[in-house]
């Protein structure tokens, strides 16, 4: 077998996954499988909630290809990752043999053009259909010579292709085929080139995959997603979610004891004693509690995630101290980063040292981009069932969290009402727990110009981690592209992560954590904040890639539910005054 060239395991990731084509060595191929991928060690559970979640829009069009009812069944699921040693196999495709020198279209590779030259190219186009289908072009050849050159347009429409024969100069066909059927039945083919993104779009997600599963079974030992979720309000401030000082439910204590191998019954009369005896938490006792089933499931799942990202390590800035205590370096810890952090209307920020991030792919689609329009394509297993391709990483990253005060006051005063909280309430814990019930945030493919206070949350969240990122690449010394992004916009976060791909600097984001993190959010406040394309850019969406969009993978958002003027403009959250 030969071998074609080498790409890292993050550019395959994206670029050569099962039936997507690509360019080799001045020649085309198609993906056809990655050569015994090796099995990552994941929480099935977690990535088929992940996943249900993402093909959500394809669900709901009956675009699905099924995927949606597999996974509420339980259906066979697993992760795997490239092995670089045996790489990915691929083929030519299409098979449409183009002569470099003569322009004709042969028949085989394997013999010379009838011009006598043997230099064999593609034509690179292909045809495409919303169901995920691709085909070649059928090329129509002279009856009465059996042959047939392309002549090349300026442009690259392929309705602007015109078919000749090299030795009548009889035209025989012009375009690639217009109205061709498509095998399923449901409309017709498009040509396009095959490097074009309607040919192959890949579909993926990120999300956060502990390293050991240890770390999630002590959590649900130690009172689950209501613990975390009652972690997070608190502010994170406890160490860890088992320090939290809260109360067990009746239902997490009886799953805890059955857990430790107790008998089931036995285990429900000692849960029945300690209700009665006032060990166990009751409805009401917390303010989590006042929340509906529908905001309490999303607060839930998004504090499982920051609380299975500190699992491993978490540092955050009130933990600095230096070396040699009363020095510049202690006096900037305790007095200058917090001045810092309170200007950006930062609540907390944390680094993580080892930040476990799964990247997969679970499918592609062609054509259009609306669920509504194009079918999801997933990756499926050989012995049935599904097969994502991923990318494990533990990287270094920040959790940032706004202050929740701040955030509320700021919403208020763009006329959203927040329950149980009123301007100049101070309390941190009953400003996250109202927005979480007030901001039922959207989903990437929702409307961003929706006037409610979820739009305008995850407009905050969105826009305040892009612009950090762009300044964080400056004094890290990170690749901007290299930066990603984690949103856990309920809880007013998000993580800033190392991406496993292009160059960084490994331990850069936590020299800047230790050194000059004051400087960084200091010139994220006053750093030039208009954009290059003024007034235009202010005019419409109030972010563009000249000021505030970033590169497709360090954004999941599609670079949608951004706008400046939610940080600097009238009202804006950095001009927000909370007394």
């Amino acid at each position: 077998m030969a071998i074609l060239g080498s790409r890292s395991g993050s550019q395959i990731l994206r670029t050569f996954l099962p039936d997507q084509t690509v360019d080799l060595r001045g020649a085309v191929y198609r993906v056809a499988e990655w050569s015994a991928p090796s099995p990552i060690q994941v929480d099935t559970d977690l990535v088929r909630r992940h996943l249900l979640r993402e093909v959500g829009a394809w669900i709901a069009h009956g675009t699905d290809g099924g995927v949606g009812d597999d996974l509420l069944r339980n259906g066979p699921l697993e992760v795997v990752e490239l092995d670089e040693r045996r790489g990915v196999t691929v083929e030519r495709y299409p098979q449409i043999w183009l002569c470099g020198a003569c322009k004709r279209i042969g028949k085989s590779i394997d013999r010379p053009c009838k011009c006598g030259q043997r230099k064999w190219s593609q034509l690179h186009f292909v045809g495409i259909h919303d169901c995920g289908s691709i085909t070649e072009p059928w090329i129509r050849r002279c009856a009465q010579h059996d042959d047939v050159k392309v002549v090349v347009p300026k442009s690259a429409k392929a309705a602007d292709i015109t078919f000749i024969c090299p030795v009548c100069n009889t035209l025989t066909m012009q375009g690639l085929g217009f109205n061709r059927p498509c095998a399923c039945g449901n409309g017709s083919i498009r040509w396009n080139v095959h490097k074009a993104r309607a040919v192959y779009t890949p579909r993926g997600m990120v999300l956060i995959n502990p390293p050991r599963p240890e770390h999630r079974e002590a959590l649900r030992l130690a009172g689950g997603a209501r613990r975390a979720l009652v972690w997070v309000v608190e502010g994170l401030t406890a160490a860890q979610p088992s320090d939290v000082s809260a109360k067990q439910t009746k239902d997490e204590f009886l799953k805890k004891l059955i857990a430790d191998g107790m008998d089931p019954a036995f285990a429900e009369t000692i849960a029945d004693m300690a209700e009665k005896g006032g060990q166990l938490a009751k409805p009401g006792d917390h303010r989590i509690d006042d929340l509906s089933p529908e905001r309490r499931e999303e607060a839930e799942r998004e504090a499982v995630d920051i609380a299975m990202a500190l699992a491993e390590s978490r540092t955050p800035t009130t933990a600095l101290r230096s070396a040699t205590p009363g020095d510049l370096l202690d006096t900037r810890y305790g007095s200058s980063y917090p001045a810092a952090l309170a200007r950006a209307g930062i609540d907390g920020l944390d680094l993580v040292d080892r930040f476990p991030v799964l990247n997969a792919m679970y499918g592609y689609t062609r054509g259009e981009d609306d669920p509504a329009k194009c079918r999801l394509v997933p990756f499926r297993r050989k012995k049935g069932g599904y097969r994502l391709y991923g990318n494990l990483a533990e990287t270094e990253a920040f959790l940032v969290r706004l202050d929740p005060v701040r955030v509320a006051t700021w919403l208020t005063g763009r006329g959203h009402q927040l329950p149980d909280w009123a301007a100049g309430d101070a309390d941190p814990m009953a400003a996250r727990v109202a927005i979480l019930q007030a901001a039922l945030v959207p989903t990437k493919r929702d409307s961003p110009s929706a006037d409610t206070a979820g739009t305008d949350v995850l407009k905050l969240v969105h826009t305040y981690a892009h612009r950090f990122i762009r300044q964080a690449a400056v004094f890290s010394g990170i690749e901007r592209d290299a930066l990603s992004e984690y949103l856990v916009p309920g809880h007013l976060g998000f993580f800033v992560y190392a991406a496993a791909r292009g160059d960084f600097v490994l331990g850069g984001m936590q020299a800047v954590f230790e050194s000059n993190l004051d400087d960084l959010l200091n010139v994220f406040v006053d750093a030039e904040h208009r954009c290059p394309l003024d007034p235009g850019c202010s005019r419409g969406s109030g972010a563009c890639s000249a000021c505030v969009h970033l590169g497709e993978p360090s954004c999941r958002f599609f670079n949608r539910f951004l706008d400046r003027k939610v940080l600097f403009g009238t009202g804006g959250y950095l001009r927000t005054q909370v007394r």
